[in-house]
């Protein structure tokens, strides 16, 4: 009889209070920190999964992942590059809401500032905890029935630096655990270092579709905007997300855990957790400075973080586009800094070889993109790609409608807060010291609007 190689996996069983035998179907559930099993098993009974699946952030998960989500007709490749995919979501779940967006606390003043009676505040939504918790029992009880919980552990920022934290993220959705690993660093080292009980962020996600489901999904993007809810609670350091696969609602240690948690973190411990690029500006003498810039979102924080400097001499190198976290240095006195994510979510609209070449160059080749259109050679295009595209060239919108580029101008690629998810490690100005664990000394700090 010949020899055949025949696929194979172990799977192991946990056994849950009311929800009976769960199947773990990758990693070794007995092995986690007990405080994790803790809040796991919590979760387990909470959501109802059919299986139980705990990310390694191997590559070997990265293309068993991939396939997944191209069997299952959410992602597609781009063939004209290494790697890459493009997902069209649902027209209604294609942006952070923030309307939908809560922070939870005892003291509703530790949370917003204090305004008139009726008035309503627009630096944040507070909700009391009796009252997100009648909210939060018409969402999440069953939740994941038919699907898999995916439990990722990953660091904000290098892994074991003191700058860093961590965080475990729960979720339903193969989309969010592939980004995850892009935007975060995803590693069983994380394991390890909550060894001794230490404290973790705990994020919960959902998208919110129960199977069977009981309303069509469209374009394959199971959501569930009616309910859609994202939920923080900075003291007990928790992040719940219900109803939206978009990354800013549901890729939790990005704006949800970076920073909305750890600015509460941040003021309990001394430290600044802060919506900035980092870059380094190095004049013809030699002499390098890092600066941090902050802007609102879509005002050129990407843009200014890897600028192609048009003074001679002048050079620039990016640490991160979009989140600082700084600290005081007790022995030097230096405000030191780290970018606590691993990845670029871009605005994808506007940018070009012109306004942003290390942008496109960076998102070549392992990238995911959300939202874009599609050329039918296989490469990604969207409004401000016109001059480097051919008048005539046939595109697939976002919306799946076919048109030739220069016949209709009303006709729009891409919806307007499209995305690019790509690794930091591959932009061509990529600082050496961009994972540094002692973080970068910070000389100026710009404040900029629209």
């Amino acid at each position: 009889m010949e020899d055949i190689n025949v696929p194979f996996s172990e799977v192991h069983y946990l056994t849950i209070e009311k929800v009976g035998n769960v199947p773990v179907t990758k990693g070794n559930f007995q092995s986690l920190p007990a405080h994790v099993q803790t809040w796991l098993a919590q979760m387990i009974q909470l959501c109802t999964p059919k299986a139980v699946y705990i990310s390694d952030g191997s590559q070997e998960e990265a293309t068993i992942v991939t396939k997944k989500l191209v069997d299952y007709g959410q992602l597609s490749p781009l063939t004209k590059y290494e790697n890459c995919h493009i997902c069209r979501t649902d027209p209604r779940d294609v942006a952070r809401v923030e309307s939908k967006t809560f922070i939870v606390t005892n003291d509703k003043h530790s949370s917003v500032p204090h305004s008139r009676e009726g008035a309503k505040c627009v630096l944040g939504l507070w909700m009391s905890p009796q009252d997100i918790s009648k909210e939060l029992d018409t969402r999440f009880p069953g939740c994941m029935t038919g699907r898999t919980l995916m439990v990722i552990p990953f660091s904000m920022g290098p892994v074991g630096s003191p700058l860093s934290k961590i965080g475990v993220q729960v979720t339903d959705s193969y989309y969010v655990l592939l980004s995850m690993r892009v935007m975060t660093r995803v590693s069983p080292d994380i394991w390890r270092h909550l060894a001794h009980g230490e404290e973790f962020v705990r994020c919960l996600h959902s998208v919110g579709v129960p199977l069977p489901a009981a309303q069509p999904i469209v374009n394959n993007w199971p959501c569930n905007p009616e309910k859609t809810m994202i939920v923080h609670f900075p003291d007990p350091r928790k992040v719940m997300s219900f109803g939206s696969g978009y990354g800013g609602n549901s890729l939790l240690g990005k704006k949800c855990f970076a920073l909305r948690i750890a600015g509460r973190i941040a003021k309990d411990e001394g430290w600044l957790a802060e919506h900035m690029l980092i870059m380094s500006i190095t004049n013809p003498k030699g002499e390098e400075k890092f600066i941090a810039a902050a802007f609102p979102s879509a005002c050129g924080k990407t843009n200014l973080a890897m600028l192609t400097p048009t003074i001679p001499g002048y050079t620039v190198r990016c640490v991160g586009d979009d989140i600082a976290w700084m600290r005081f240095d007790k022995k030097t006195g230096e405000l030191r800094a780290i970018n606590p994510e691993a990845g670029f979510f871009g605005v994808a609209p506007g940018t070009n070889m012109k306004t942003n070449p290390n942008a496109i160059l960076t998102c070549l080749k392992n990238s995911i993109f959300t939202n874009v259109g599609e050329t039918a050679d296989g490469g990604f295009y969207w409004e401000g790609l016109e001059e480097e595209t051919p008048a005539g060239t046939e595109v697939t919108s976002w919306t799946g409608e076919k048109y030739k580029l220069g016949e209709d101008k009303t006709k729009k690629s891409s919806h307007p807060n499209a995305r690019f998810c790509c690794p930091a490690r591959q932009c061509p100005i990529i600082h050496s010291r961009w994972e540094d664990p002692a973080g970068v000394p910070i000389s100026a700090i710009i404040f900029g609007g629209r």
